[in-house]
């Protein structure tokens, strides 16, 4: 097993098909960022998901609706446009790259606010 994939197990226990998921550092990279939007207010809800051939984690403004920002991990991707992208509540790819920590700084820009 690497750090980029695991084995699942079925319900009989027998090894199921290998899953995708963030390792500890881009996990502690994400939850960093998700603890700031919490913080400002933006957040309010999470998703993870691993797959076959990526792993996701979902942010919501609220539990009911879809995800504001996926932060998704595609290995397959790593040596063309980068394994990281951040995707948008539309599904357009906001900031794609090979480091996570650089494709997260998409959020450090300033936001415009309406002003009435």
């Amino acid at each position: 097993m690497t750090d980029q994939t695991t084995a699942s197990l079925n319900a009989s226990g027998a090894p199921g098909a290998q899953r995708v998921w963030f390792n500890r550092p881009e996990f502690d990279l994400i939850l960093r960022l998700y603890g700031r939007l919490v913080a400002e207010g933006e957040c309010r809800d999470y998703a993870i998901g691993a797959f076959g051939d990526h792993a996701v984690f979902c942010m919501h403004k609220r539990a009911s609706e879809a995800p504001s920002w996926t932060v998704e991990k595609r290995p397959e991707l790593a040596r063309e446009q980068g394994a990281f992208s951040v995707l948008n509540s539309t599904g357009q790819i906001l900031k794609r790259g090979h480091d996570l920590s650089q494709v997260l700084r998409v959020f450090d820009k300033k936001r415009f606010n309406v002003v009435e």
